[in-house]
């Protein structure tokens, strides 16, 4: 007796799957994780005086601020910049990665780089840019390019609930502020489309399980097999 595909609830990536929830919920845990990281190298920079922000930010157009595409989603200006982050950060970054870790990897640093290097070459060179809200906006990129390509209704809600959560901040792609990195943003918000384009489920992984809970039983033939 051979079975063709498999139970109904094995896929992680498939919506109300019972290793969809577990998926998430472990995807949950990891970004909750990772936030508390955030919030150290704010104490230390805080506490030692390090001026982290001015030494590992980005400076657009300047060599010096080149490494700042790398370390500046890390760096924070400020407490008050870090708390407005977490919250959102942990959502979108949930969702994300609960469709794979290999893909919220590759995923992420597509989105750090070209967020970064869009700061670099288009911010203005009196400025240091930091913080993690390009690949905020990146992941809320993934996120709506994924409901498009994947057909995914599931990543549409999620980008609404964000939505209406935090409509006001997806105001900060537009030039409107200043001290906002709306090129930051920006560029993230690509960063993320491009991403979800170029790690996207192939069509193949898209179809579901043909029967998947009904075995498929092999008979002897006889005088063959028998």
């Amino acid at each position: 007796m051979t079975w063709r595909g498999g139970p109904s609830g094995s896929d992680p990536q498939r919506f109300g799957t019972e290793a969809f929830y577990a998926s998430l919920g472990r995807a949950f845990v990891a970004m909750c994780a990772v936030v508390p990281v955030l919030f150290v190298i704010e104490a230390l920079d805080v506490g030692l005086h390090a001026n982290l922000d001015v030494a590992a930010g980005i400076i657009p157009r300047r060599i010096q601020g080149l490494d700042g595409v790398i370390f500046s989603p890390f760096l924070h200006a400020g407490w008050n910049h870090l708390y407005s982050n977490s919250i959102p950060l942990i959502l979108l970054g949930t969702f994300v990665l609960a469709a794979g870790t290999r893909r919220f990897l590759w995923s992420t640093l597509v989105i750090i780089l070209v967020s970064g290097l869009g700061v670099w070459f288009t911010g203005s060179p009196n400025s240091v840019v930091v913080g993690a809200s390009g690949v905020i906006f990146g992941y809320l990129g993934i996120l709506l390019t994924r409901g498009v390509v994947e057909r995914s209704w599931w990543n549409f809600a999620v980008v609404l609930l964000v939505g209406l959560l935090y409509g006001w901040q997806l105001l900060g792609i537009l030039p409107t502020d200043e001290r906002i990195s709306w090129q930051g943003h920006l560029f993230g918000l690509l960063g993320g489309i491009v991403a979800a384009i170029l790690f996207r489920r192939r069509r193949a992984e898209l179809l579901p399980p043909e029967h998947p809970e009904s075995p498929t039983v092999t008979m002897p033939r006889p005088g063959v097999d028998a």
